[in-house]
């Protein structure tokens, strides 16, 4: 029996799995969890690096006081965000958050400076958010981050804890891949953009791919932890890559829906879709496993539902009793969940009634109606993207492989089924640490191609399957959505 460890980061809490592979399926253990807070200092928000790092180290050692030989270990995190380093390996200081306001307005700044919207596109088809790694850099570039300025190296999140971990520097290709700073025709960096940002590639280690070892434990962390010399695998380290290896696809004619703070929709392609379509309908080009592409739309997710949830009062402490009230309310007001008032507003209700009575439309009074407001918006924004999607793709799209903990909630799943009249397959809900753990068993000689690693996936975890109920009031909901413009 052989014990993997995936360390699966996500935008507000973090956790180890530890999983055993037989040569048939996947057994999953939650190994530890812990918060990852979001710290605001002097007006600016950053990540606890620092905090994330030790709370592997505790999982480490846990894993020693157990007596478990690992075979490897692998991390996957949220996109985009980034560490520095000096000469010394020394961490300069926090890395910003992807959720900080210093970059608001960076893209039309950049287009207006440095490339215009259309040759930006063309260079790295990614759809354009103000927190993407190019606006970033320039954001700090321009306000002079002293940081950045003595940066030996620049490591993506999941990249600068291997580093931590190994003394090894790398760049992972799928995370580099949610930078709009990578060339999808070369797989590398744009030489272009870094001129631009006055950087050089050898700060931004070395490009490999998933199933890369990037190097062993160093013997700090091992005197630390108490375990060996172990491998340290670049899994593909954007979540989203992650769990879309873990979708358990039986043929090609699927979309899939990455389902969490962040709705991720899109399909695989053998190639990069760049083109005037793609550029007006903003997706994005993302790497996937053995070559593929995901192409895909990042939109606003079950974020406005958290953010709510922390607002309600006398409400079920449950989740699943709080996702219920969905149905105790005829609320038939709607949100478009991309809208920038619901980025980072100081209350999710009041952006949620502000945005309602913008658009003429009654306000939301009891948690039911957000809830069932927010449910019934996600659903018809999935039918508006798969439609495009399927405009696109060069195959009819059947049926949607719903992924991560979203598909929990079988309330919002069968609504999604019932607006885009697809079958939902639902599962699985821990597909991130399903998919880290498969590269490590790839990676370590136990499966051979992404194909055999779906087939393991449908015998290790159970699905469930959503059928649709569409109905004309879909319809008419659908059509009141599509106009709604704050």
């Amino acid at each position: 029996m052989k014990y993997f460890l995936a360390v699966d980061l996500g935008a507000t809490s973090g956790r180890t799995v530890l999983s055993t592979f037989d040569g048939n399926r996947v057994e999953m253990q939650e190994w530890t969890r812990f918060c990852n807070p979001q710290i605001p200092i002097l007006g600016h928000i950053f990540w606890d690096l620092p905090h994330l790092y030790n709370e592997i180290l505790v999982a480490l050692r846990k894993v020693a006081d157990e007596g478990i030989e690992l075979t490897s270990l692998g991390i996957d995190t949220w996109g985009v965000d980034f560490a520095f380093f000096g000469k010394d390996g020394q961490l300069l200081g926090l890395p910003y958050c992807y959720r900080d306001s210093h970059t608001d307005g960076a893209v039309e700044r950049f287009f207006e400076q440095y490339m215009p919207a259309r040759e930006l596109y063309q260079r790295t088809g990614i759809q354009f958010m103000s927190f993407n790694s190019l606006f970033q850099l320039e954001t700090l570039c321009r306000n002079g981050c002293e940081a950045l300025d003595k940066a030996e190296k620049i490591l993506f999140i999941p990249d600068a804890l291997t580093y931590m971990l190994t003394g090894q520097s790398v760049c992972e290709q799928t995370i580099l891949s949610t930078s709009q700073m990578m060339n999808p025709e070369t797989g590398d960096i744009d030489e272009k953009l870094l001129g631009l940002l006055r950087l050089t590639r050898n700060k931004l280690g070395k490009l490999v791919q998933p199933g890369h070892q990037a190097g062993r434990l160093t013997e700090q962390v091992q005197t630390a932890t108490g375990v060996g010399s172990v491998p340290v695998i670049c899994v593909a380290g954007h979540d989203t890559a992650s769990a879309v290896a873990a979708v358990p696809a039986e043929d090609g004619e699927y979309a899939y829906l990455s389902c969490g703070t962040w709705s991720l929709l899109g399909i695989e392609s053998s190639h990069p879709i760049i083109n005037e379509e793609s550029f007006q309908y903003n997706f994005t080009n993302e790497g996937g496993l053995d070559g593929t592409t995901r192409f895909l739309k990042n939109i606003c997710g079950l974020w406005l539902f958290e953010n709510c949830r922390k607002e309600f009062k006398d409400v079920p402490a449950d989740v699943n009793e709080l996702n219920a009230l969905c149905h105790t309310s005829s609320f038939n007001g709607l949100i478009q969940p991309d809208d920038p008032m619901f980025a980072h507003p100081d209350s999710m209700t009041a952006a949620i009634r502000q945005f309602c009575r913008q658009t003429g439309q009654a306000e939301p009074q009891s948690p039911a109606d957000y809830v069932r407001c927010i449910f019934r918006s996600l659903a018809l924004r999935y039918r508006q993207i798969l439609e495009i999607l399927d405009e696109m793709a060069d195959f009819s799209i059947r049926k949607l492989h719903v992924i991560g903990g979203g598909s929990l909630n079988k309330h919002l799943m069968q609504w999604a089924a019932d607006a885009t009249n697809l079958p939902i397959i639902a599962g699985p809900a821990e597909g991130t640490a399903l998919g880290n753990t498969l590269v490590q068993v790839r990676a370590a000689g136990g499966v051979d191609t992404l194909t055999e690693m779906r087939r393991i996936v449908a015998r290790s975890v159970e699905l469930k399957t959503y059928m649709p109920n569409h109905t004309p009031d879909w319809d008419e909901a659908y059509e009141r959505f599509k106009s709604l413009n704050s």
